[in-house]
């Protein structure tokens, strides 16, 4: 007896403990009311798992557990609408701002709560994708041309901790100066990785001996797979991956 109730309490506090999660989960979010489709798609990719456990990875993926396969076929598979992908290449462009605007314009001017915004990233761009350790290991910041200095793309700044239902202030949650990939996320907007500019990446790394551990492309492209920020969804190629989204019903846009 005194087993099961150490059980039971156990048990209910694992469920306190998740609905606590839970509830944080939902207070960062930024989903629009009434976005049921959008809102349903968050919680599925939340819920799937991401590998980022390689050991190494070939130039070409050929098979589906070299990538985040069933998290991408949920974007593609995404019921709301509309959708749109964008071809987002350069680390220095205004990308987060057009992403922004684009879900601003949609959900409130054209009334369209379940809009997904999906960031096909590759290019320069995809290193904003990498964790604080890659960018020091590697010195990803000496491959924006000077640019950046540290990753700054990623967190989210104080503005987007502004009250949501002020859509309107100009400095807050919806405005440029919550501009970064952690705010549009809470949104709902998806960013999508590309294994051919990770593949790359590694290469050139290598070439230019900045390989402190002396190991091969195929590792190198890996360790940086299983670097990728949280959400990011790992695909096998972004220029392929629009052809799938294309069929799927994503306007292109860059």
């Amino acid at each position: 007896m005194l087993t099961g109730r150490r059980r039971s309490l156990k048990l209910a506090g694992l469920a306190l403990a998740s609905a606590a999660v839970a509830g944080t989960a939902r207070a960062e979010s930024s989903i629009p009311p009434g976005a049921k489709t959008l809102e349903s798609l968050a919680r599925r990719l939340e819920s799937l798992p991401r590998r980022r456990d390689f050991k190494a990875l070939p130039m070409i993926l050929d098979r589906r557990d070299q990538w985040d396969a069933d998290a991408l076929d949920a974007v593609l598979h995404y019921a709301g609408n509309p959708k749109q992908s964008w071809d987002n290449t350069d680390i220095a462009g205004p990308w987060l701002n057009v992403m922004r605007n684009a879900m601003n314009a949609q959900v409130w001017s054209f009334r369209h709560p379940d809009f997904l915004c999906i960031s096909v990233t590759h290019g320069s761009a995809q290193l904003a994708l990498y964790d604080d350790k890659m960018w020091d290991k590697y010195g990803l910041a000496k491959l924006t041309g000077g640019k950046l200095t540290r990753n700054s793309l990623v967190t989210a700044p104080p503005a987007a901790d502004a009250d949501p239902k002020d859509y309107q202030n100009p400095h807050g949650a919806f405005s440029p100066a919550a501009n970064s990939i952690q705010t549009l996320q809470r949104r709902g907007a998806v960013f999508l990785a590309c294994h051919n500019a990770a593949w790359e990446l590694a290469s050139k790394l290598v070439a230019a001996d900045t390989n402190p551990d002396r190991i091969s492309a195929e590792a190198m492209c890996a360790e940086l797979t299983n670097h990728l920020i949280p959400g990011v969804v790992m695909t096998p190629g972004a220029v392929g991956t629009m052809v799938e989204l294309a069929k799927a019903g994503f306007a292109y846009s860059r």
